[in-house]
């Protein structure tokens, strides 16, 4: 009995025969090289053998070093799948010598079918149909003697390998001249074998094959047929069975000879007879014989609820009975189409696609089956060949099965890559698929339009980005990422005539080369860019149409302004990943692959039909604009930290007064700013540090001001949720837009509002935008008041309470120390306000002894949310509340590179004389009064930490 099973192979059919070795209760051995780590069929496996990094020939090839981990793991026999060594009789020859059963036909089987002129000879036998074809041809006037008595056109072909390798259609003497050489060089590169011979060429030809299982004694059963007729250069792209409009005199005349072939030569296992049927005169012919389990199996399996390599173990295990109930198999009365999912560009002439996968996710449905080796977080590599799936659909009729593979289809989701889902979504809708004439030719005249957007070239940082983005993470330290000038991008989606959100490129200062795949309406909106379609100069918030084929070149953007934006009807298609398809390239999810984009990148666009009733594009005018001159011009709240507390009245007058310079080392992180600096109202952060803008980790609101010590940052889209630095000042909601605009050398001014005006300013713009109007125009400023919005003294423990912009309210309990009791008191406070579901309120971020609560302004004025905050107080109870809590076990690193990098670059980029460089930890060894750097590294890793915000 077979009880430990190597698969020496990879990828799908790996996982394929995993699961019935699992079935049968046999103990699983794998082998994998270093690009397939991650791999499905290394996760389900029993065992993982690594074969290390190398070439294919040290790896999946190497035929001494996979019987080395056979033997020291006391395998009793290796399946081979397909490919690789599935057919290499010397690897049979070298297991049957180590006394492993090899699950597979016998080594002289493989070599005499392996050689397609022996093949014939052996088929011609048989009593098997052949086309007209010559003898092994080693001189060019013997093939063009040849050539000229089976008449042109004829196929010029290797003896050796498979796959289409080495095989080339030839018309004409001349064409057989110039191709006689170079298909013997080809053949001899690959297979080490230049042998070639000619075979008549079918016009008109389907690819059919029959499925067999011998028991190596004499006895052949034949699994039906499969129709593989749809291919790309002689590459399979979709099979079927049974084969569709056979006659069924043909059909059995066709078994019976597989039947008659397999049996002459007592094969053993499972195999594939393959034919030529000519359409034209419904005749027959012989090709090849696959001496192995083919990638197509799955639609044999599924019309007639079988499973092949259960089968192939009987075999092996030499359970010969267990042919005896496929005598009686009945005609199947189901249908079942496969599709192989390949990671290719099919607008590049099919190059292969490589990357990190995103997202992977199939329709959960019993009629769909996926034999896969990927899933979201998998790098596919250049390494294999780049088949990532085949998606088989099982119906009770062609006619059925169809129509579900259309269905279905659109819920395939596979991303990261370029893939060819969507070229066999136009290829099923072919009327010469739907009707069943497809030839082997036929896929040469397919024209697929991809529905995609090209990157040629793709700029300084071009992302994707949607509105209002990733929004209800705060909490958890996800920002909300999106375009960081909105206003821009939401006006782009309004002339478009479609959703404000809808996904587009956000474009940093040098922008892309795009190419249009399909037709497609376009908005550039934001600041003004060198932009040209072909020849053709475009201008900012007007609609164009685009044509396949046609390319956009967007330059430098103009000296005023750091970003604008390109919006596509229907917008760009990618994942949504935590509601949103946003790019946060920090944290490597979101768009196009986590990243910024590359050139080589395809992106899917949706592209709609244009509703002229929604917008005339004459009206479309830069009076639309929001004046990116007033970028520089930030209308602030102050708040929620000021004077007396932390700043003296001189540094906040100083503040709004001053004008500050962009620093160069902004981005979507945080604008950093350079000016005076602060005199500080304090020495120190107490508890919270040495600097006095440090204090403990408390929220900070979208736009908030934070001193990061001396140098003020303007918190962006892309920023942290909490951190340890006070914030005097947050630029209000309807201003956010100008931060995105913000680029190196400006001269920025803070200019203090009012709230109430604030609010009604935000609610202005959102309908100048709704209704593409002019935007409202600044507010007055307003006189500051150097207080908290209300502290209530008498509570024990003190609660005050903190204007952050507009949409924000900080609360802090007690005195600025670490206490675990106020970090209890702050989570008292957010279970009763999320009992209480105050209309309006829509996030509550928790710090170390303060609650952050996000609101809605025009639907709950700070005046009633501050209401309703003091009156959920009396009733907090936090010395009755149990928390949940877990020990984490993470490993540290000590004095790596990277992190000796980051110190580095901090001290060129944003801080040269920050205590803590440039050696951290020779900085805490002198703050804590340790002795020496193993103190610290005991101290650091000898500690328990307690995670409180």
């Amino acid at each position: 009995m077979l009880a430990r099973v190597l698969i020496a192979n990879r990828g799908a059919i790996a996982v394929r025969i995993l699961r019935t070795l699992k079935a049968r209760g046999i103990r699983s051995y794998v082998i994998y090289s270093d690009a397939d780590r991650d791999s499905l069929h290394v996760q389900l496996a029993d065992v993982a053998l690594p074969l290390g990094d190398g070439p294919l020939a040290e790896t999946y090839l190497n035929i001494d070093a996979i019987l080395a981990l056979a033997i020291q793991h006391k395998i009793d026999a290796i399946h081979p799948g397909y490919g690789f060594l599935s057919e290499n009789p010397a690897f049979v020859s070298a297991c049957e010598q180590q006394s492993i059963r090899f699950i597979g036909p016998t080594a002289e089987q493989i070599q005499a079918f392996g050689l397609k002129h022996t093949a014939r000879t052996l088929a011609e036998q048989a009593n098997c149909p052949l086309l007209p074809g010559s003898d092994l041809l080693t001189q060019l006037d013997d093939a063009l003697a040849q050539a000229e008595f089976i008449g042109y056109p004829v196929m010029l072909k290797s003896t050796a390998g498979g796959g289409g390798i080495g095989m080339q259609r030839v018309d004409n003497a001349d064409a057989l001249t110039e191709a006689f050489a170079s298909v013997k060089r080809l053949s001899q590169q690959n297979f080490a074998n230049d042998g070639v011979f000619l075979e008549k060429f079918i016009a008109e030809a389907k690819h059919i094959e029959v499925q067999l299982i011998g028991d190596g004694q004499g006895q052949v059963v034949c699994l039906g047929e499969r129709d593989c007729s749809s291919q790309r250069r002689h590459q399979k792209v979709i099979e079927e069975a049974p084969a569709p409009g056979l006659a069924p005199d043909v059909r059995q005349a066709m078994l019976d000879s597989a039947q008659r072939l397999a049996a002459s030569v007592n094969y053993r296992n499972a195999g594939t007879v393959e034919f030529i049927y000519d359409q034209q005169s419904q005749g027959f012919y012989f090709l090849e014989v696959n001496t192995r389990l083919q990638v197509e199996h799955g639609v044999t399996e599924q019309i007639y609820q079988l499973d092949i390599v259960d089968l192939m173990l009987d075999i092996a295990d030499a359970q010969f009975s267990c042919l005896e109930p496929l005598q009686a198999l009945s005609k199947p009365n189901k249908h079942a189409i496969q599709l192989r999912l390949y990671a290719e560009s099919a607008a590049h002439d099919f190059r292969p696609s490589t990357g990190l996968l995103t997202q992977v996710s199939w329709p959960e449905t019993s009629d769909l089956r996926i034999d896969t080796w990927v899933q979201a977080g998998i790098e596919v590599s250049a390494n294999y060949d780049p088949m990532l799936a085949k998606i088989i659909v099982t119906a009770t009729s062609r006619t059925e099965a169809i129509k579900r593979l259309q269905t279905l289809l659109a819920d395939c989701q596979v991303y990261g890559v370029t893939t060819n889902l969507d070229y066999l979504a136009q290829l099923i809708q072919q009327p010469s698929f739907i009707n069943a004439t497809i030839s082997t030719g036929s896929l040469a005249q397919f024209t697929y339009q991809p529905q995609a957007l090209e990157v040629l070239r793709a700029g300084t940082l071009t992302t994707i980005q949607d509105y209002p983005a990733r929004t209800g993470y705060w909490h958890i330290g996800v920002p909300p990422s999106g375009p960081f000038d909105s206003y821009h991008f939401r006006l782009g989606n309004r002339l478009l005539g479609q959703d404000e959100g809808c996904a587009g490129l956000e474009i940093t200062l040098d922008g892309p080369r795009l190419q249009f795949h399909c037709d497609s309406r376009f908005v550039l909106a934001g600041a003004d860019c060198e932009a040209w379609l072909d020849a053709q100069a475009l201008h900012n918030h007007c609609v164009y149409q685009a044509k396949a084929g046609q390319i956009l070149d967007i330059a430098a953007v103009a000296s005023e302004g750091a970003r604008c934006y390109l919006l596509l009807a229907g917008g760009i298609d990618c994942p949504d990943y935590l509601g949103s398809k946003s790019t946060f390239t920090l944290g490597q999810f979101g768009g196009h692959s986590g990243r910024a984009l590359r050139a080589g990148d395809m992106l899917s666009i949706d592209a709609v039909a244009f509703d002229q009733a929604c917008f005339d594009q004459q009206a479309a005018t830069n009076d639309l604009q929001h004046s990116l001159a007033q970028r520089c011009q930030l209308q602030v709240i102050y708040g929620p930290h000021g004077a007396p507390d932390f700043f003296t009245e001189n540094d906040i007058a100083q503040l709004l007064q001053q004008s500050w310079t962009v620093h160069y080392n902004s981005s979507r992180t945080g604008i950093r700013l350079i000016g005076p600096k602060p005199e500080w109202a304090r020495d120190n952060g107490g508890e919270a540090g040495l600097h006095p803008s440090n204090i403990h980790d408390n929220a900070y609101a979208i736009g908030a001001v934070d001193f990061t010590g001396d140098m003020p940052v303007i918190l962006g889209p892309d920023g942290p949720s909490l951190g340890g630095f006070v914030c005097p000042l947050t630029v209000i909601q309807a201003d956010l837009w100008k931060l995105g605009q913000l680029r190196a050398g400006d001269q920025i001014q803070f200019i203090p509002v009012e709230q109430a005006q604030a609010v009604a300013y935000h609610a202005d713009l959102r309908q100048a935008l709704i209704k593409l109007e002019v935007p409202p125009p600044l507010l007055p400023p307003c006189d500051i008041q150097h207080q908290a919005l209300l502290r209530l003294d008498q509570q024990n423990p003190q609660v005050t309470y903190r204007s952050q912009g507009d949409a924000f309210l900080l609360i802090e309990y007690g005195e600025m120390q670490l206490d675990i009791a106020l970090r209890f008191r702050v989570h008292a406070l957010m279970l009763s306000l999320q009992e209480a579901n105050i209309p309006g309120v829509l996030e509550l971020t928790p710090g170390i002894r303060s609650l952050q609560v996000h609101y809605q302004a025009e639907r709950i004025s700070q005046a009633d949310l501050l209401q309703q905050l003091v009156a959920l107080e009396s009733g907090l109870a936090p010395e009755t509340l149990t928390v949940p809590s877990r020990i984490v076990h993470l490993p540290l690193s000590w004095d790596d590179a990277v992190c000796q990098q980051a110190s580095a670059k901090y001290q060129q980029s944003v801080r040269p004389d920050a205590p803590w460089c440039p050696d951290n930890i020779e900085f805490i060894r002198r703050i804590n009064g340790l002795s020496d750097a193993d103190a610290v590294k005991q101290l650091v890793f000898d500690a328990h930490y307690l995670v409180m915000g």
